[in-house]
């Protein structure tokens, strides 16, 4: 199927889900490596052997995990990462395109989660299901509705109970999609910086949780009859 060609400024859910559905992490350390690729990996510049170099680094206190020391060239980011989600057999991205062919060259460079996982676990072959798919959202509503949909209802799956349940206990559920350290919720307010995001436009339109709270309940609704639509795994 011919995909829509990604011009720079194009808003863009990129998601993709294990091989025949399995798991594509298996322990916090998977979870955390995620996060550091993306963080690592959204760079024009390729450093060698980037996760040793920064193990090294945090081991003489120069920074932590998720900060480029102050001795390395600065980064520059092939895409803005907005909003992301990491559950167990599938990861959502939603990914703004800031230089033509960014978010190719980006994912080109996320394959590199691939061998982690095949080196660390002795497997073979594509840890997810083919090639990963792409969606260009091209309103603003579907901006919003995206958005929520991959940092507050794809976590709510994992509260306890599921989503049936975190949808009538709301307030507790959002609560702990914000402290829930693997999608971007609680980075969006404030709750911790990774320096993976960049809210960009949507950072000037939601930048109160109260309000985005309120968006998200009311977006539910939304969710459960119209956002089956995105072509979700």
């Amino acid at each position: 199927m011919r995909r829509d060609p990604i011009a720079i400024g194009d808003f863009v859910h990129v998601f993709n889900r294990g091989n025949r559905k399995m798991p594509i992490i298996y322990d916090e350390a998977d979870k955390w490596r995620f996060l550091k690729t993306l963080r690592y990996f959204n760079n024009k510049y390729s450093i060698d052997n980037v996760f040793r170099r920064i193990e090294n680094e945090v081991k003489l206190k120069k920074c932590n995990y998720f900060e480029y020391p102050k001795d390395w060239p600065s980064p520059k980011p092939l895409v803005k990462i907005l909003t992301y989600c990491l559950m167990p057999n599938h990861f959502h991205l939603f990914l703004k395109e800031i230089n033509n062919g960014g978010i190719s060259e980006f994912m080109k460079k996320f394959g590199g989660f691939t061998k982690y996982i095949n080196t660390k676990y002795n497997e073979v072959g594509s840890l997810f299901q083919g090639k990963y798919k792409r969606k260009i959202v091209k309103t603003e509503k579907m901006l919003w509705h995206t958005d929520a949909y991959i940092q507050v209802f794809n976590p709510f799956e994992l509260y306890p109970g599921g989503l049936r349940k975190a949808t009538k206990e709301f307030d507790k559920a959002f609560e702990f999609v914000l402290e829930y350290p693997f999608c971007s919720l609680g980075e969006s307010f404030g709750k911790r910086n990774l320096h993976i995001i960049d809210r960009d436009v949507l950072g000037e339109i939601w930048s109160n949780v109260v309000e985005y709270k309120e968006f998200a309940q009311e977006a539910i609704i939304y969710h459960n009859n119209s956002i089956r639509n995105i072509d979700k795994v």
